[in-house]
């Protein structure tokens, strides 16, 4: 296992449930890197995978020994970006909240309802520095289009766009919540990726989800509710599809970080870069070397 290293231009791949390494990366390296912001999920593991270099975080660790709810986001988030991660693709599991989007589907969400209690942990900023992205498309669509590309040139059933609630979790929702939820106009339901968005937004890092179908959550009469042994063999099935998918998607990621979620600072720092604190700029190296540096 080393310490940090910087990765040039590298891409991300956050694994959700059923997705805890990823098979055919080559030239493994093991990454512990320490953030100011605590300890991430696990160890990064880098290694070449279609042609580029891939940097590989485990969501919930390796073994899923952490609660969604328990999830250190911006460790993660910080630890991507100190590698030089510019893109990534998160995995992860979602329930359906339509009758269309069926277990085994994949869905590319291109917006996201904020259900979540830990909100002063989804931003960077703070402590004498005070940035405010834009967010109104929270997915990078040019990212999310190569998604859609690759999943139906590879025949999977998948749906473009889409609304994911983000809830706390680590329960499944009340009936009364799922029906809220269909009712507001929500498509998915998930636990994790919603704060991930934000923070990669805050990083410049352009961020794309594939969300894998493995339930119709608990208001759907005719299924059994949701429970966690009974989506383990769709998880399993949907691993399977997102590594295919990501071994047909990475090589066509350009090289060059020239999107706009790669230059998203550009009109979000309100605080005049003369006054911030030594410390907090320190903190945020990784995040702000394009202004500390110039």
């Amino acid at each position: 296992m080393t310490d940090a290293t910087t990765l040039d231009n590298a891409i991300g791949v956050i694994g959700g449930s059923g997705l805890y390494e990823l098979e055919g990366l080559t030239d493994i390296e093991e990454i512990k890197v320490e953030t100011p912001f605590g300890e991430p999920s696990d160890v990064f593991i880098s290694g070449q995978f279609g042609g580029r270099r891939v940097c590989f975080l485990p969501r919930h660790g390796r073994g899923h020994r952490i609660l969604p709810s328990e999830l250190n986001h911006r460790a993660n988030i910080w630890g991507l970006r100190s590698l030089n991660v510019r893109w990534i693709i998160a995995v992860t599991a979602v329930g359906s909240l339509r009758e269309e989007y069926r277990p085994r589907d994949i869905v590319l969400p291109d917006q996201f309802y904020d259900r979540t209690s830990r909100r002063a942990e989804h931003t960077f900023f703070g402590n004498g520095i005070v940035a405010h992205v834009e967010f109104g498309d929270p997915i990078s669509t040019q990212l999310r289009e190569l998604l859609f590309e690759t999943a139906e040139k590879l025949g999977k059933t998948v749906h473009n766009g889409g609304t994911y609630v983000n809830m706390d979790g680590p329960a499944f929702s009340t009936r009364a919540e799922s029906e809220t939820n269909r009712q507001l106009g929500f498509d998915l339901i998930g636990m994790t990726n919603l704060p991930e968005a934000k923070l990669a937004r805050e990083a410049e890092i352009a961020l794309a989800t594939i969300a894998m179908v493995t339930d119709y959550d608990c208001w759907k009469a005719e299924e059994h509710n949701v429970n966690a042994h009974s989506v383990i063999e769709h998880i399993q099935a949907n691993a399977v599809s997102a590594r295919e998918i990501l071994e047909e998607l990475i090589p066509q990621i350009p090289t060059d970080p020239d999107w706009p979620e790669h230059n998203s600072l550009d009109n979000a720092l309100f605080t005049p870069r003369e006054i911030w604190p030594t410390n907090t700029a320190k903190a945020l190296q990784p995040i702000l070397s394009r202004f500390i540096d110039s």
